[in-house]
């Protein structure tokens, strides 16, 4: 019998705090200090890890610190500094076009909302949404590929794309706690249920997994 949204509700309610008490660590991997920051580093991490964005931005943030020094460095030269974090010819003209719009649109400050964060160049709604949940403190689920992988072995949402699940966990889990939550299950599936081969016997929400 399938499992009604009460009742999912009721068990992502028993998850949760086991996977906070699991990882009372979790929080962005990511170095930043203000939101053009962080929003620069995510783009940065597609297909990269945070730990290479963030010894590449350490060198970065402290030259550029306005979206104009963005908007204003050659495509050659951002692409020389980014150069090992993969992509890096797609990723410059993200960065380049995203800090011209935010110069263009918005004053040079980065927007509090999605609809304003997805229609800047590179800027998906798995980037606004870290940027929202981060940077501004607004509630926002991020699906990457643990959590897209997780969620599915926890019942939780059933999906072929990552905005289906999105909008299924947005239903199951508390509003409040929807920025947590992203990095509760984004370090459950870094470090116990992995993609090949998931540590069940160690897993802290073992008996609530389908």
């Amino acid at each position: 019998m399938a499992e009604s949204l009460a009742d999912k509700k009721a068990r992502a309610g028993k998850i949760l705090p086991r996977l906070a008490k699991a990882y009372p660590d979790a929080r962005t991997a990511l170095d930043f200090t203000t939101p053009l920051e962080l929003l620069v580093a995510t783009i940065l991490s597609a297909q990269c890890t945070d730990e290479r964005v963030n010894a590449v931005t350490a060198g970065l943030f402290p030259r550029y610190r306005r979206a104009a020094d963005w908007a204003g460095v050659p495509l050659p030269v951002l692409e020389r500094e980014i150069h090992s974090t993969g992509f890096f010819r797609a990723k410059a003209r993200s960065l380049n076009g995203m800090a011209r719009a935010l110069v263009e649109r918005h004053g040079g400050e980065v927007p509090r909302t999605l609809e304003e964060l997805v229609e800047l160049p590179g800027v998906g709604r798995k980037t606004a949404n870290v940027v929202l949940g981060n940077a501004f403190g607004i509630p926002a689920l991020v699906v990457d590929t643990h959590v897209f992988r997780v969620s599915q072995r926890l019942g939780l949402a059933r999906g072929d794309d990552a905005d289906k699940i999105h909008d299924q966990l947005c239903q199951v889990l508390p509003r409040p706690r929807w920025t947590h939550a992203s990095h509760l299950l984004i370090l459950h599936g870094r470090r116990v249920c992995t993609a090949r081969k998931p540590a069940c016997p160690a897993c802290p929400i073992r008996a609530l997994c389908p």
